[in-house]
């Protein structure tokens, strides 16, 4: 498979990384004018504590509030090149594009490697790999996914999904509204520009670094696993920072573990049931005397799960879940005392949860499984009008989410039995792919360094457990790089993994995706995300050394 190189590339570089240091001094004059006119500090009511802030830092946090403009149009320029990895829009420019990152800051090694086709019958995005040697002692790895969800309702937008535009979205005086705002674009822009502010001000960074960036996130990181099973060796780090942000309130987390999430399409056809059109879709007057797929997929599906869809009806689902400890409930319940549920439920855009409880609410969205269904398809599929069609083939998505000590791949087999109990063998059963969870202790230097800066910060944080855990809600793949316990290993890497920083955005695989650049209240807005990162990575270089930053 071949990577071109578009032409909008070659032209995007970063204004922040042809900045001399000298220049980065200069407030005033033609480099310094101001485009967008961003305000560094936003609404904000906190600030970092400089007492704490070693002189190195608080050069860089002068750099960052120099450069906003420049640094938010960085992330403008990224959302408006489309990277939809279900359709492949947009995948090979924005693997190169990825990669000009990487060369822009300066890293000795950059590549866009083809991974070819995967374990699961389908290729896989590319993988994008740089290593930078900065001659430090520690390296660290870093993971992205230059990935984005699909378009799926154009008209619920405020804002076209890949102009990037800035609007006023209260409490915030502005916030940009595009596709991968926060999943993950903002985050990993972040991290980006407060890297480069940091080799532009300190003149070199205090951590070797490594990227990772897969193009396969929204499709079960079947690129990255092979990526990982083929080159271990490239995957050496002493840490992993993963990307992170501010809860609404204000509040900060600290990720690394992961759920277990196992993906899978179900068809039921005329041909395969032997009932109702077999070829292909026919006039829907013959649902008079045809039989119809359609309705049988339905049939099929109700009697996968309860009445109110919300627990699956599949034996052994249950089997072998590990409880929650009493130190992890007690967490939950404490983080529960917080809770508003109605406005919870408003920051996510749903009418409610499940439960009216808030512990019960944290409990299932943080260790719960589910069987979701994302998506259902076949015969007559344009909005308004009509078309009397009987559809021959009816397909619908599943994601499943499970936790320790479940296994994806014994799930799938399990809903195989269910199918053929409740008298569908004839349902075609696809596994897309399955990414096992892993727990992660935080007894680690790197989630001490996003602890300390949440401190220094002054972003209020629970503090984590100290032992192996998984409380933590959504899956990526820690699997493929942490050093916990996990249902599944393909490759010998193995590194504590931790993920944090300030900064807030939300409506991720939603309309209105956004990131917040001016921040408000106790919520930092992009610049004093970037510082966040900027320290993170100071805390971690001195981390187990006597340093200005104690």
């Amino acid at each position: 498979m071949r990577w071109g190189l578009s032409a909008i590339l070659l032209g995007f570089v970063f204004t922040a990384c042809t900045t001399s240091p000298k220049q980065a001094g200069q407030s005033k004059g033609p480099a310094a004018a101001k485009k967008l006119s961003i305000r560094p500090h936003g609404d904000e009511t906190i600030q970092p504590d400089l007492s704490k802030t070693p002189e190195d830092l608080k050069k860089v946090y002068s750099y960052i509030d120099e450069h906003i403009d420049d640094h938010v149009e960085n992330l403008q320029k990224w959302i408006r090149q489309p990277s939809i990895s279900n359709s492949g829009e947009g995948i090979p420019e924005s693997a190169e594009m990825v990669k000009g990152f990487f060369d822009q800051l300066g890293c000795q090694e950059s590549k866009v490697y083809d991974v070819g086709t995967t374990e699961y019958g389908t290729p896989g995005n590319p993988v994008v790999y740089a290593k930078c040697d900065e001659g430090a002692p520690k390296t660290l790895a870093i993971y992205w996914m230059y990935d984005t969800m699909p378009i799926t309702q154009p008209d619920a937008w405020k804002t076209p999904p890949f102009e990037a535009r800035l609007i006023e979205q209260a409490p915030f005086k502005k916030v940009l509204i595009g596709r991968g705002a926060t999943n993950s674009k903002g985050p990993e822009m972040v991290q980006l520009n407060a890297i480069m502010s940091m080799k532009q001000t300190m003149g070199k960074l205090p951590v070797n670094l490594i990227f990772i960036a897969e193009g396969d996130e929204e499709r079960m990181d079947i690129g990255l696993r092979k990526f990982v099973k083929d080159h271990p060796d490239l995957v050496k780090a002493d840490a992993m920072l993963m990307f992170g942000q501010q809860a609404p309130s204000g509040g900060g987390g600290l990720s690394g573990g992961s759920e277990g999430c196992v993906y899978i399409e179900l068809t039921t056809s005329g041909k395969s049931w032997g009932r109702g059109p077999t070829d292909s879709d026919i006039h829907g007057s013959h649902k008079r005397e045809v039989d119809s797929p359609a309705w049988r997929h339905i049939k099929m599906l109700a009697s996968l799960v309860s009445d109110d869809g919300n627990t699956p009806k599949i034996q052994g689902f249950f089997d072998n879940i590990e409880p929650l400890s009493q130190a992890e409930t007690d967490r939950l319940k404490k983080g529960a005392e917080k809770v508003d549920l109605k406005v919870a439920a408003q920051n996510i855009g749903v009418a409610r949860y499940i439960s009216d409880d808030p512990f019960q609410m944290l409990k299932m969205s943080r260790y719960g499984t589910s069987f979701n269904m994302d998506g259902i398809w076949g015969g007559n599929m344009f909005a308004g009008g009509a078309g009397a069609i009987l559809p021959n083939k009816i397909t619908s998505k599943h994601n499943i989410r499970y936790v320790p000590n479940m296994n994806g791949l014994d799930i799938v087999k399990k809903i195989r039995a269910q199918l053929d109990k409740n008298g569908y063998k004839d349902v075609e059963l696809k596994l897309i792919g399955d990414v096992p969870w892993e727990k992660m202790s935080y007894d680690t230097d790197i989630a001490r360094s996003i602890t300390k800066m949440y401190d220094t910060f002054g972003i209020p944080y629970t503090q984590p457990s100290m032992t192996e855990t998984i409380v933590a809600g959504g899956y990526w793949p820690a699997y493929l790089f942490g050093n916990g316990k996990t249902s599944q290993k393909v490759a010998q890497v193995s590194m504590p993994i931790a993920g944090g920083a300030a900064g807030h955005g939300g409506m991720a695989h939603a309309a209105n995706e956004y990131f917040v650049i001016e921040g408000a209240g106790k919520v930092y807005g992009m610049a004093g995300a970037e510082k966040s990162v900027a320290t993170i990575l100071y805390n971690y270089a001195h981390a187990g050394t006597a340093s200005a930053s104690n």
